[in-house]
């Protein structure tokens, strides 16, 4: 596995944990494709943000809704021009202070040592099986 990718991923993660959106910019391709499964979660519906604007978006919508969202992963597998992870999600709403804990796997592709696509899914399946792997 390509131990910069990982570490280009995990940055990104860590920064977005900590709400530095231009850190997490600072890893994600220009074109970036974000499949939000977050936004069904919270009663929405699977929207694709697209460019750093559209991550802007995404996480405005995220932040406005919730005091608190943090991922953590802790599985990586290698897709050669990318990686799948696993771990979860936890959120406190904003307006409820409910804490929900979810399972959570990030599919996604590298371009030019940036991340171009992010999918994500809440089921373990669905995402293996999206990249083409087996359990």
């Amino acid at each position: 596995m390509s131990k910069e990718n990982v570490e280009a991923f995990k940055r990104g993660l860590e920064a977005g944990n900590r709400g530095d959106v231009d850190a997490l910019l600072d890893e994600l391709h220009p074109e970036i494709e974000w499949h939000s499964a977050l936004h069904a979660l919270m009663g929405g519906q699977l929207t694709v943000f697209r460019g750093h604007a559209g991550v802007r978006r995404m996480l405005g919508d995220l932040y406005e809704t919730s005091a608190e969202v943090h991922i953590e992963m802790s599985e990586f597998r290698d897709l050669g021009h990318g990686l799948v992870a696993f771990g979860r999600t936890r959120n406190r709403g904003k307006a409820s202070g409910v804490e929900t804990e979810t399972p959570l796997a990030l599919v996604t592709e590298i371009r030019d040592g940036k991340t171009i696509s992010i999918r994500a899914y809440l089921d373990r399946q669905e995402a293996l099986a999206a990249a083409g792997l087996p359990e």
